[in-house]
């Protein structure tokens, strides 16, 4: 699951394109399917949202959560695909992205009714 924040005005014109990056960055990068997309926007009133200085009013927060077991290089690979696609497809630049990965085990997971670890039928690869 992924959850970006931004003032309001400047996240609500470009979620969708956003949206469409990240999820191309995470197919390409870590092979998940085309309908694996779970992505939260949280618009935020400018007021709301501090950030640190020498960033614009683009300033945007990523936060990926996933299941434990990719590798160091691959979530580096990751991070640095988006910041290039964002700066490509959508002209913000990397001093306005804060991308975090949050890693939690398997069994910390709970979707479909089961923990992650307990899934058989997942269609994509946790370690790579």
């Amino acid at each position: 699951m992924i959850v970006v924040y931004g003032i309001r005005e400047k996240l609500v014109p470009i979620r969708a394109q956003l949206s469409d990056v990240l999820h191309r960055c995470m197919q390409t990068t870590l092979g998940m399917p085309e309908d694996k997309r779970a992505h939260r926007f949280i618009p935020m009133d400018r007021e709301d949202f501090y950030y640190p200085g020498g960033r614009s009013d683009a300033y945007t927060v990523i936060e990926i959560n996933m299941m434990a077991g990719r590798k160091r290089e691959t979530q580096k690979a990751l991070i640095k695909e988006i910041f290039k696609q964002l700066e490509s497809q959508l002209n913000l630049s990397p001093t306005d992205v804060e991308i975090t990965i949050k890693e939690q085990e398997p069994y910390q997971w709970g979707f479909r009714g089961m923990t992650g670890d307990e899934v058989q039928d997942l269609k994509y690869e946790i370690n790579v």
